[in-house]
């Protein structure tokens, strides 16, 4: 009687388990390669020290569309590494993929006409500015960016937000 009654339940185990299986929609998940760079959403954006609210606030980002590289996930959480190399976790929907880079050569940036440094300067960019990069294409050391309402290029080594062998078209 005991060994009938022990099938029974296994059975409807295995019987729960393939409904449960077929009625639950598995995760069409895409996986992202990590690192990559991303930008802040909005502002103020909370960075704590873990992957949750029950973590402490270690600081406060204030720049909107300033990026950072995700080096690790975890659930709703991302990891993220900034411009100064400090590492927090920030919640996913306050990040967008939308990428913008921030200046970090020190002092005055040229932004040149053309993607070389004999080409017209046409602005002066100073460090620590955001611009959207618009594109760096394949053989190329510039990206085209997009400062509020003048664009042109920048070498890229001068830009936090890209890494220098990507391309973005």
């Amino acid at each position: 009687m005991k060994r009938i009654l022990l099938v029974f339940f296994i059975c409807i185990i295995v019987v729960l388990a393939a409904v449960a299986q077929a009625v639950i929609p598995q995760a069409t998940k895409k996986t992202v390669a990590l690192p990559r760079f991303v930008s802040l959403r909005t502002q103020p954006i909370n960075a704590r020290s873990g992957p949750g609210t029950k973590y402490p606030i270690e600081w406060i980002y204030m720049q909107k569309h300033a990026p950072v590289e995700i080096i690790a996930e975890f659930e709703g959480w991302r990891r993220v590494r900034d411009w100064q190399g400090s590492e927090s976790w920030v919640k996913a929907q306050m990040l967008t993929s939308k990428r913008f880079g921030k200046i970090i050569t020190p002092g005055e940036n040229n932004l040149y006409k053309r993607s070389n440094h004999s080409s017209q300067i046409i602005a002066k960019i100073e460090d620590g500015v955001v611009g959207e990069i618009k594109k760096c294409p394949t053989n190329n050391d510039f990206c085209l960016m997009s400062f509020e309402h003048i664009e042109g290029w920048i070498p890229k080594q001068s830009i936090y937000g890209i890494y220098l062998e990507e391309i973005i078209d």
